[in-house]
């Protein structure tokens, strides 16, 4: 184990002097497949995962994982959500991923809809409701995950900062938002479509134009998260749009100077996703993974230190951490099979004809 968990260590250590990579929200720029295992172990079972979930989170659970399943040799691959959607989509005729760790409800029905993901039903399937998992058990959500409105806690006073989405809009903060590249991340794309749904989603045209305000707002779209935290941090920028879980996450564990809005009119709360990849060489080992990371204690353990929602309703919700029973979940209305249907066409617009484009 002590080699294993060094490789992991060495991996993360890599990253760590550029603050951290994003959970849902997209990943890093792609990091080559990350070995958590001693991959000249003879015998042992072999675990592929393509994930997109934030690195404290990856190193918190596969060391966990692995002593307990030293027979399987883990090897991760980082990347974006949309990234991993293609690259599956890609691999269809020889996958070379098991599992696929991290992702919108969004992306997994698509994939779904492919072909691309095994049916599995696990045993506490009838504790996740049915809005957060795929009707034939070809993906669940492992958590929740608020969008909301990021600022610099240094260069704004909560009490100045954007309270709604529409405050986004005002003239004040033109070149004061920071986006994470839009393209690439499954919560970036979630927010945008969302902000186009809300506004109308049977006539685009006015989802557009608000879309259009914002970029005229908008100072730069970084390369990818780590990007989007150092030059928030350096104030290059003050707000921003993300993911509630990855706020946190920056702000406790890397003692970044962000805070959170969370929107009066409410947040679309994304579900972060997993699934085992259809045709998997490693079948047995995917299944072993997917129930782990479902595990009571296991939820409960993230909740605490890692600030994750949990999907799964059976577990007594005195038994979380404080910062769970207190938090406001209002939700946008939001149909999620609409901006799993639209989200192409929608964000295909965007790039083409918003992006960068100032407003005009």
């Amino acid at each position: 184990m002590k080699k294993k968990f060094l490789r992991l260590g060495m991996f993360s250590m890599a990253l760590a002097m550029t603050v951290g990579l994003t959970a849902c929200g997209g990943g890093e720029k792609e990091q080559p497949a990350a070995s958590g295992g001693d991959s000249g172990k003879k015998g042992s079972q072999k675990l592929v995962i393509y994930t997109a979930r934030d690195k404290n989170v990856v190193e918190q659970i596969l060391p966990k994982f692995e002593e307990l399943n030293p027979d399987i040799d883990v090897e991760v691959m980082t990347m974006g959500a949309q990234q991993i959607m293609e690259r599956v989509r890609g691999e269809k005729a020889n996958p070379q991923a098991d599992f696929w760790w991290g992702g919108t409800q969004s992306s997994f029905i698509t994939a779904a809809n492919e072909g691309l993901l095994e049916s599995y039903k696990p045993s506490y399937a009838d504790s996740i409701p049915a809005e957060y998992k795929d009707a034939q058990d070809r993906w669940y959500g492992e958590m929740l995950l608020p969008e909301v409105i990021m600022y610099n806690s240094e260069a704004v006073k909560k009490e100045d900062a954007p309270k709604d989405w529409d405050d986004l809009l005002d003239p004040k903060w033109k070149d004061k938002i920071l986006i994470r590249g839009v393209m690439a991340s499954g919560t970036m794309r979630t927010i945008y479509d969302a902000m186009i749904y809300r506004q109308d989603p049977a006539n685009p045209e006015k989802g557009y134009e608000w879309l259009k305000k914002l970029d005229a707002n908008t100072k730069e779209y970084t390369q990818d998260p780590t990007q989007l935290y150092l030059k928030l941090a350096r104030q290059e920028g003050t707000l921003s749009l993300w993911n509630l879980q990855d706020i946190l996450l920056q702000k406790e564990l890397q003692k970044q100077p962000f805070d959170y809005i969370y929107p009066a009119s409410g947040a679309p709360i994304l579900v972060d996703g997993v699934g085992i990849v259809k045709g998997a060489k490693n079948m047995d080992a995917a299944k072993k993974f997917f129930d782990f990371i479902f595990d009571k204690d296991q939820l409960k353990e993230k909740a605490d230190k890692l600030f994750q929602i949990p999907t799964r309703t059976d577990i007594d919700k005195n038994e979380f951490p404080d910062w769970y029973k207190k938090l406001d979940t209002k939700q946008l209305d939001l149909d999620w099979i609409v901006l799993a249907d639209k989200e192409k066409e929608w964000m295909q617009y965007w790039d083409e004809n918003i992006k960068g484009k100032g407003g005009k």
